[in-house]
């Protein structure tokens, strides 16, 4: 029997879209997480495209990355998983700033953004500087 379980365990498909994370600290998320560890981002869309080219250049910077594909199912998890930072269109941004938390940063993802992750990079780096200055 122990044969047939790890049988079927070598020959499952990988899952994973990208090198495993899971050793590296993610944070943002966890009260006992320590100081160092990267914030954690919610990305919320429906643009697959988009969402997956952000989420691959964040996680590459080690952000703590989650995606949600809508502002409700975004507004169901703030409270659980307490991202540092939400990253959403603006009609999506303009609802989330009216429902979560008030102490909850909001990035606007531009169309410049969509087009150079190096801004949407910097554009939450800046956001967060400026909120915890606050």
């Amino acid at each position: 029997m122990g044969d047939v379980v790890s049988f079927r365990m070598a020959n499952s498909p990988e899952l994973r879209r990208g090198p495993d994370r899971r050793v590296q600290p993610r944070g943002g998320r966890r009260e006992e997480d320590r100081d160092g560890f990267a914030p954690l981002v919610l990305l919320v869309g429906d643009d697959a495209g988009v969402v997956e080219q952000s989420e691959a250049v964040l996680a590459k910077l080690r952000f703590g990355v989650t995606v949600s594909g809508s502002v409700d199912d975004a507004l169901r998890v703030l409270t659980g998983l307490r991202p540092d930072i939400v990253v959403a269109s603006s009609a999506d941004a303009d609802r989330i700033r009216i429902e979560a938390p008030e102490h909850l940063p909001v990035v606007v993802m531009t169309d410049e953004m969509r087009a150079d992750r190096g801004m949407l990079i910097e554009g939450i780096r800046q956001t967060l500087r400026l909120n915890r200055a606050k």
